[in-house]
């Protein structure tokens, strides 16, 4: 079993770049991954995606790699008609001001946008083989911390399991026990109403009549049928988070008949400690891959 959180960084420092990577992940319907490169490294998001695919299933994941040059190679050019072009508005300017003959500093202009123009070149296999060691670190890092948490809360909903099979069980030592509390019930109103002339075959109808109505076997039988389902797709799925919540609501739903059936003040604890249970596993399955 394994959660849908959990949290991983690297960083690896070389002479020329230092690289680093922050991947996160947490609950989400579906797989959701979100990549965060520097610009001129776009083109790796397919790459880092895919290799996020191939080990998680559901979530949603944050990726951020931050890339940092400490010698980068870079061109730089001018754009001398755009020089030309503020010096003259400059001119113009000083000439308006009634001072034509103010001379125009060469450092205004060089600062002006798109003056100075500067040409990086990038390799991005290079920029990949650099990046690829620190993030499939950082990976298994991830996936080892999301199994880690998804243990604990493999042992949480085991610890649920024991005792929704415990009620189970409870109810199913309950069962005949309706028989003769129906007996006692119908007997006493016929003895009630007619006295020491009562037909016994009379009183036998109106308790299956009862039985019919009331009795819970075939809940038990499903509910345990549905605890063992729920056993199995814990133990040897990959996935078990959405078909836990699903076989959740099933077994909830054959609690609720059984707690509407029931005659048995005994019975009603037993019902609320099974609800409780139930609803802790589907707490807990939202945070299941």
């Amino acid at each position: 079993m394994t959660s849908m959180t959990g949290y991983a960084h690297e960083e690896t420092h070389g002479q020329e770049e230092s690289i680093s990577v922050e991947i996160k992940s947490v609950n989400a319907r579906f797989l959701d991954i979100s990549v965060n490169l520097p610009p001129f490294l776009n083109a790796l998001e397919g790459r880092i995606r895919s290799r996020i695919a191939e080990k998680i299933i559901r979530g949603k994941v944050d990726i951020v790699v931050r890339v940092k040059e400490t010698h980068a190679s870079e061109t730089i050019g001018a754009d001398i008609e755009a020089a030309r072009s503020y010096a003259r508005a400059a001119q113009q300017i000083a000439a308006a001001l009634g001072q034509p003959d103010t001379p125009v500093p060469l450092s205004l202009i060089i600062a002006q946008p798109g003056v100075l123009v500067t040409d990086k070149t990038y390799d991005v296999e290079k920029f990949w083989t650099l990046i690829a060691p620190p993030f499939t670190k950082a990976l298994e890092t991830l996936c080892t911390d999301r199994k880690r948490e998804g243990s604990h809360l493999a042992e949480d909903i085991g610890a649920q399991l024991n005792t929704l099979d415990e009620c189970a069980r409870t109810f199913q030592q309950w069962q005949p026990h309706m028989e003769a509390h129906f007996k006692t019930q119908v007997s006493a109103r016929f003895h009630e109403l007619v006295g020491a002339h009562v037909d016994e075959q009379r009183i036998l109808n109106e308790v299956a009549a009862l039985l019919v109505r009331y009795t819970i076997n075939e809940e038990i039988v499903r509910l345990q049928s549905h605890l063992a389902a729920l056993r199995h797709e814990i133990e040897h799925s990959a996935a078990p988070g959405k078909k836990i919540d699903f076989i959740c609501q099933e077994i909830n739903r054959e609690i609720n008949t059984i707690g509407s059936k029931n005659q048995f003040a005994d019975i009603d604890a037993v019902i609320v400690t099974a609800k409780d249970a139930v609803e802790n596993i589907r707490e807990q399955a939202r945070n299941i891959e």
